[in-house]
């Protein structure tokens, strides 16, 4: 059996002696030793919402309870962690399998399949995060394949493009087990998606229907050990443009949340078979800043690589992202203004992928008080 770790490490373009100044970050984004040991994020069993679909009946009373405790992970976090999520654990070890084989390959041939300047999906190692390139190489498909977006991210721009993934063609079984994994991953994000709801005051199935042509994306993510770990970051401190993101996480750690309620860096720990929960744009703005978008980053080890898997479910790009009528009243005025959901995805992965000299900040467009 072939080592894909070892493989990854000598075929990985970023596994060098000395690290191009472009990753270095400025000393105020190095990762310093700021992490707490405290409360973590919340675990939550899914059991009563994943139990009701194997059964004819279901326990009203307990999932209310659920969606209570997932509100209040939103709104204290931005972040929780979920077991018994129904996501088969043998999908996920095909997936993990399956990363670990692409990201061995040697660049050329993952070049192949790189991604393009308006179709985001492929293969690269190009992003930024606060003007500094991240360490890592990602691969991002579709879970809707072919789906319709934006020809740009400029407002004026009416033309709208369908958005292909393009596979690697010499990997036995990689397409079919990365759209198998999408599907699973999105039945767990439509329950969630319900729980969201109830924890709203609104009726569980609300926003279902923003999601019928959905613009979601799945990214597989492979940090190699690097030589000066206090130096960058995996992924620099961000917040993501989607709606929920699903993570998969092995029991390498290496995700950190900054935390409410006093902006210290958390650690994240991985739990087996378990699944990493966020807030994302999309959902700030549907709730009124009721739940926020909380900003995450990614470290890295000098030693041991580490593999990591979101899936960014974001909703039908001619959605428009306001708050919910219902959210909304003379008390609670609304903080956004109307955005067309396409075009905000579309500037997000614009400004991810070139120097700007400012970072992307769903609260840089709210309406002034």
């Amino acid at each position: 059996m072939q080592c894909y770790q070892c493989l990854a490490r000598i075929s990985s373009s970023l596994t060098m002696e000395e690290i191009n100044p472009s990753y270095i970050l400025s000393e105020e984004y190095r990762p310093k030793h700021v992490i707490t040991e405290g409360e973590g994020i919340p675990l939550i069993d899914l059991t009563p919402i994943t139990n009701r679909e194997m059964s004819a009946g279901s326990d009203n009373k307990a999932v209310e309870e659920l969606a209570a405790k997932i509100g209040e992970a939103c709104r204290t976090w931005g972040f929780f962690t979920v077991i018994n999520h129904g996501v088969p654990s043998d999908i996920r070890r095909r997936i993990m399998e399956a990363s670990r084989k692409f990201f061995a390959l040697p660049l050329e041939e993952k070049k192949k399949v790189s991604r393009e300047a308006h179709n985001t999906a492929g293969f690269h190692n190009d992003e930024h995060s606060k003007d500094f390139k991240d360490w890592k190489e990602v691969y991002d498909f579709y879970v809707n394949d072919g789906m319709l977006m934006p020809a740009s991210h400029e407002p004026d721009d009416p033309e709208i493009v369908p958005w292909y993934t393009p596979w690697p063609e010499n990997l036995s079984k990689f397409r079919e087990t990365c759209e198998e994994y999408g599907r699973a991953c999105e039945k767990l994000f439509f329950n969630l998606l319900e729980l969201v709801s109830l924890s709203l005051g609104l009726p569980p199935k609300r926003l279902h229907g923003y999601f019928e042509n959905q613009a979601s994306f799945a990214r597989l993510n492979y940090y190699a050990p690097c030589p000066k770990p206090d130096l960058v970051l995996g992924t620099g401190g961000h917040r993501d443009p989607s709606a929920l993101t699903v993570l998969a996480q092995e029991d390498v750690e290496g995700l950190d949340v900054l935390r409410k309620s006093d902006g210290a860096w958390v650690r994240v720990k991985p739990v087996p078979d378990s699944f990493v929960i966020n807030v994302g744009d999309v959902l700030q703005v549907w709730s009124n800043d009721i739940y926020e978008s909380v900003e995450h980053r990614a470290m890295v080890h000098a030693e041991t690589e580490r593999y990591s898997i979101p899936i960014f479910f974001h909703p039908s790009h001619d959605i428009t992202m306001k708050p919910l009528d219902e959210l909304v009243d003379e008390r609670s005025p609304a903080k956004y203004p109307e955005y067309k959901a396409g075009k905000w995805l579309n500037l997000r992965m614009f400004n991810n992928y070139k120097k700007h000299g400012f970072y992307m900040r769903m609260t840089d467009y709210k309406i002034a008080a």
